[in-house]
């Protein structure tokens, strides 16, 4: 009789620690909103760093964009012995022009970061040609992200 009492006594606690266990599933509403709010505290540190220094990576490309297309105008000038009235002539032979050897760039290179098509000007005010990205903000001068982006600096 007391081995029958010890055995259902050791069943009764396998079970009920397996109860135990098996009923404790997922999270407590407490924990998840402590989890949401850490991670709206982080994003809330990081996002604005990340989202200034796109705009800083498209001011570089920008600069890049404008130094590339200069020594493209110039490989023309070189081929052609005369200066592109305009930059898409870098990418498309116009009917008159001997001995071009384009295209001296991707159609998608004569577009800014922003979209916008890049001004040239020939003859420039600075140099023999002027080419000139007006920034993030599109219009002439600015600061920082906005300041316009040039062949003569």
């Amino acid at each position: 009789m007391r081995i029958d009492f010890l055995k259902s006594r050791k069943m009764h606690g396998k079970q009920s620690r397996h109860l135990r266990l098996t009923t404790q599933h997922g999270f407590t509403l407490v924990e998840l909103l402590l989890v949401l709010m850490i991670l709206a505290l982080i994003g809330g540190l990081v996002l604005p760093g990340i989202i200034g220094k796109a705009e800083g990576a498209k001011v570089k490309a920008a600069a890049s964009q404008v130094s590339r297309l200069a020594m493209a105008v110039e490989s023309y000038y070189l081929d052609t012995g005369s200066t592109p009235d305009s930059l898409e002539q870098l990418v498309k032979e116009s009917g008159d022009t001997s001995g071009w050897n384009g295209p001296y760039v991707k159609p998608s290179s004569l577009k800014d970061p922003w979209g916008r098509d890049y001004d040239y000007k020939y003859p420039g005010e600075h140099g023999d040609f002027d080419i000139v990205s007006l920034g993030a903000d599109g219009q002439p001068g600015g600061e920082d992200r906005n300041a316009d982006i040039n062949s003569w600096e």
